[in-house]
């Protein structure tokens, strides 16, 4: 087998450089949403197939990384199927984990339960600016609180975090399926039809209302439909006040209390400082199944994609307990926040790092003044680290700059007076 120094594809070592604004922001995600309330816990990266593939996670079940059976239980020549191969895979995100940890220790967690994930997770997918087959994912999840305090909060540490980083003229965007239902009932569709409808509409930003009808009818979905959807969605566009439109039209399909709990929703976790943007989005979907209720997203600046999302799914916890507890969540893409960050060229606002250069050879017992110094500093809050001088003294302290030092001192066996 060849040796080879690249990472798998999809997959990407991580510099120092890179490694700092990393750290940096888990820490500022773990204070800010700490100030919130939320408490960090941590689950496996492999899971069981059962659970990962329980028609919950939409279309990242076909990209599931799965686990061979060890030991024992793989028996290769006698395999038929694939799941004589494998019972477990790779998570493709945080909530499937989140479920079953709540469902596994609910007893010793108090209600409503308020959870913080940082963690990797895995897609068999194709990489792109931005989007890897190994990242992290950042997970803020509200468990037992039904009304839309959870919604709220999610959206408001959400917010406060973005702008913490320093993000300004972002957007939420916010959606209910319960409306996405009572559209596409107004419009004419079968239910057993609307999981194929939404996913047509979620790409409305990419191909737009007339690329949306075309998809419909080209995919048998009904020409009466079609034309319904092309008429609301055109009203829609032209109305200032999309939520008291629907609110009228949709009457007869959709109870009035889920308009007005996201009118509440919008209320409350709007910004009135103008930093960020929280509007109503009648096309916006959410590929995951598992969602029952609002669902949010976030847009930054001219970047492709969506850089967080979530939204509330009650149902879930109650396929692996029997029991009815309400859930809501919102996600971070915390790899295409650092992607943003390093084409920005984002500085960490931290502490000054200082490098001791210290001559080869230096005798012990000036060795330890230098040691003894670096200590005094590391006291005051600095970072200290000492590095045998080098002889393009130039270039080294170039690469240590490109790490984030910001000052040097220099030591010598015999200091020039």
């Amino acid at each position: 087998m060849t040796l080879t120094k690249k990472p798998m594809n999809g997959m990407k070592d991580i510099l120092p450089a890179e490694m700092r604004i990393r750290d940096y922001l888990i820490s500022m995600i773990k204070e800010t949403y700490g100030s919130f309330g939320f408490t960090s816990i941590e689950t496996p990266v492999v899971e069981s197939l059962g659970n990962l593939m329980s028609k919950q996670g939409g279309d990242n079940e076909k990209l599931i990384f799965k686990v061979l059976k060890r030991g024992e239980k793989l028996h290769i020549n006698e395999a038929e199927t694939e799941e004589d191969l494998s019972d477990s895979g790779l998570r493709y995100d945080l909530t499937v984990p989140l479920v079953r940890f709540f469902s596994n220790n609910e007893n010793e967690l108090q209600r409503p339960f308020k959870a913080l994930q940082i963690g990797p997770v895995f897609r068999a997918d194709r990489p792109q600016r931005g989007r890897f087959r190994e990242f992290y994912q950042c997970d803020i999840d509200i468990i037992g609180e039904p009304g839309n305090l959870a919604e709220t909060e999610l959206i408001l540490a959400t917010s406060t975090l973005l702008e913490r980083i320093g993000f300004k003229g972002f957007t939420i965007k916010i959606n209910d399926r319960e409306i996405l239902k009572s559209m596409a009932a107004y419009c004419g569709f079968r239910p057993e039809d609307y999981d194929k409808v939404f996913i047509i509409l979620d790409k409305m930003d990419k191909i737009g209302l007339e690329g949306v009808v075309s998809e419909i009818e080209n995919s048998g979905l009904g020409e009466h439909a079609s034309k319904k959807t092309k008429e609301l969605f055109e009203e829609l566009k032209n109305s200032e006040m999309p939520l008291e439109m629907l609110e009228s039209i949709l009457a007869d399909h959709i109870d009035k209390s889920v308009i007005e709990n996201l009118k509440t929703i919008i209320r409350c976790a709007g910004n009135a400082s103008g930093v960020y943007n929280l509007e109503f989005d009648p096309t916006l979907v959410r590929g995951m199944g598992y969602y029952t209720g609002p669902v949010f997203e976030i847009k930054i600046g001219d970047f492709g994609s969506s850089v967080g999302g979530g939204g509330r799914y009650d149902k879930m916890i109650e396929k692996f307990t029997g029991q009815d507890i309400p859930a809501c969540g919102f996600s971070i893409g915390f790899e295409r926040i650092i992607t943003i960050l390093l084409e920005q060229g984002y500085k960490v606002p931290d502490k000054k790092r200082i490098a001791y250069l210290i001559e080869k050879n230096m005798p012990a017992d000036r060795l330890l003044e230098i040691i003894s110094e670096a200590q005094e500093e590391r006291k005051t809050g600095n970072e200290v680290s000492m590095v045998t001088m080098a002889k393009n003294k130039k270039f080294q302290k170039t690469r240590l700059e490109a790490e984030g030092v910001t000052g040097f001192k220099e030591f010598y066996i015999n200091p020039i007076l």
